[in-house]
């Protein structure tokens, strides 16, 4: 039997119901990754149950907001902090916002900026 390993792409209004129904279908959360697009950004959230994996892949321009989802999985805090810090994602609501404060780094949001 092979496992699954799916990247599904998603819009912002999916996002949160789609993540709630994973919390209820006992998926775990297993990372959060931010790419820089020339547009904004790419954030893939991936969740596993048992082998498979599926992850969601969020586009969003580079002010829009990306709502939180340590209300669901208080687990992400770490991640969602590091997105927002490194790349300048714009995360509402991190149960235990960081506020820029989780690395020692040179300048704000090392990431945000196309290279």
């Amino acid at each position: 039997m092979e496992n699954k390993n799916e990247i599904t792409p998603i819009t912002m209004d999916q996002f949160l119901p789609t993540v709630i129904r994973f919390k209820m279908e006992a998926r775990r959360l297993a990372q959060i990754c931010a790419v820089r697009t020339p547009e904004g950004f790419e954030l893939s959230y991936s969740f596993c149950r048992g082998y498979d994996m599926e992850t969601l892949r969020l586009v969003t321009a580079t002010d829009e907001k990306v709502s939180s989802i340590t209300q669901i999985y208080p687990c992400a805090f770490m991640q969602e902090n590091e997105v927002a810090e490194l790349f300048g994602v714009p995360i509402e609501n991190i149960t235990q916002d960081y506020k820029d404060k989780l690395y020692r780094i040179d300048r704000e949001a090392p990431f945000k900026e196309k290279g």
